[in-house]
């Protein structure tokens, strides 16, 4: 699971271990992965220095000096890893970066998740997805109106990148139970002052998670007591016949528009 939360932890912490250092070298044991020619990976990878990394919903934007981007998607079981010639992830990289000694070890990557683009092909990339959920630029006013023409359940419309861009399957459980509304709720019947509980809840739960090292199950280094420290609180996600930490209630599994959804109905009743 690699939503919002997780993807900022990896952004801090790759900022943290490889900003201003230069890539002096790539592996790539799987050409589908990296979306680049030999030719455009010796001009414009080898040699450059990775400025800094963003993160924009569920990528990450590697800013390498010379105006060049590294989008990355993590899909489903995709993680990073910080490592060396001695210290390897236990499973094999599809692509490694090397910073001198040091190397960033890119596991579990699919077909294309990994491209080399221009800024003017990540912004015709990207610039479809909705507002990140933590953007500054993302008032009430603008968070309601993503909504507008939804008329299903909130749980997928959280999901929609295209309304929203970072929550995914926990999150949107996480944020609805904290909103004390039912995932399967329907849009059409919400008033502002659901609205305004939503949204204070994303802003919550979602800084939370970042703060507590978000729910990644992999460790980014030898040393990393950050990542993961988010996996134990979830309050409802995966939670299926435990107790509601609210109410004392039973949680329960329910399906949502062909989506799991965790619930615990005494507590979130609208």
């Amino acid at each position: 699971m690699q939503e919002l939360p997780e993807l900022d932890i990896y952004r801090a912490l790759i900022a943290d271990q490889f900003a201003g250092a230069q890539i002096t070298g790539i592996e790539i044991s799987s050409a589908k992965s990296f979306q680049a020619s030999e030719d455009q990976i010796q001009r414009d990878v080898i040699g450059k220095v990775l400025w800094f990394v963003e993160r924009r919903g569920l990528h990450l934007l590697f800013h390498l000096d010379n105006g060049k981007r590294l989008l990355l998607r993590l899909g489903q079981g995709a993680y990073l890893y910080k490592g060396n010639e001695t210290d390897k992830p236990d499973r094999a990289a599809q692509v490694t970066l090397k910073f001198g000694e040091n190397e960033l070890y890119f596991v579990g990557l699919r077909s294309d998740e990994l491209q080399l683009l221009t800024v003017r092909e990540v912004e015709e990339k990207l610039g479809r997805f909705g507002y990140d959920a933590l953007d500054k630029r993302l008032t009430i006013d603008r968070f309601i109106s993503r909504f507008a023409k939804k008329r299903g359940a909130i749980k997928s419309a959280l999901m929609d990148q295209n309304v929203l861009s970072g929550i995914g399957a926990a999150y949107s459980d996480e944020v609805c139970y904290a909103a004390g509304l039912r995932p399967d709720a329907k849009i059409p019947v919400f008033e502002r002052e659901t609205w305004e509980r939503l949204y204070e809840a994303m802003h919550k739960v979602l800084k939370e998670a970042i703060s507590a090292g978000g729910a990644g199950e992999h460790v980014f280094s030898v040393g990393d007591s950050l990542t993961g420290g988010h996996r134990g609180h979830f309050q409802v996600y995966d939670r299926e016949g435990e107790v509601c930490p609210r109410c004392g209630g039973i949680i329960a599994k329910i399906d949502v528009s062909g989506r799991k959804a965790f619930v615990c109905s005494d507590c979130q009743k609208e």
